[in-house]
C-alpha cells in the first residue's frame, strides 16, 4: 500500500476543527496534553489521538523538558499548503475581480449595460416600420 503524499495528509489533519483548534492554541506557545485538552469536552488520550494524527502529518512535534513534554507547532506543512492555494488564490481573486467589475457595471445609475445595449440594438432592428 503507498503512503499518500505530504500535502494530503495535511489536508486530512486539517479536515477535523479540534486538531485545528489545538494547532491555533499551539500558534500561541508549546502547550501539555493537559493544557491542549482543556477547552475540549474530551480526554486526554483521546486529544492524544489527534496530537499523533498531527505529529503523523508533521504539523507537531514533541519536546521534551524534563518530566514536561510539551508540543509545539511545526509551520512548513502549512507553507507547503499555503503555497498550493496561491494558484487557486490568483484564479479566484481574478474571478472576484471580474464579478465585481460586472456589479459596478450593474450598479452605474443611468448607464446601459454592454446587454442591454445589444438588446435594445436588436430590438430596434426586429421591430417593424
Amino acid at each position: 500500500m503507498t503512503q499518500p503524499d505530504p500535502l494530503s495528509t495535511t489536508f486530512a489533519a486539517l479536515a477535523d476543527p479540534t486538531r485545528r483548534a489545538i494547532l491555533a492554541r499551539l500558534a500561541t506557545g508549546e502547550a501539555s496534553v493537559k493544557e491542549l485538552a482543556q477547552p475540549f469536552a474530551m480526554t486526554q488520550p483521546a486529544v492524544s489521538k489527534h496530537l499523533r494524527v498531527l505529529e503523523r502529518a508533521g504539523l507537531v512535534e514533541p519536546g521534551r523538558d524534563a518530566q514536561w513534554r510539551p508540543r509545539r507547532l511545526r509551520a512548513g506543512p502549512l507553507r507547503d499548503v499555503s503555497a498550493w492555494l496561491d494558484d487557486y488564490r490568483r484564479h479566484w481573486e481574478e474571478s472576484f475581480e471580474r464579478l465585481d467589475a460586472y456589479f459596478r457595471e450593474v450598479d452605474a445609475p443611468g448607464q446601459p449595460t454592454d446587454q442591454q445595449e445589444q438588446f435594445d440594438g436588436h430590438d430596434d432592428d426586429s421591430a417593424p416600420d
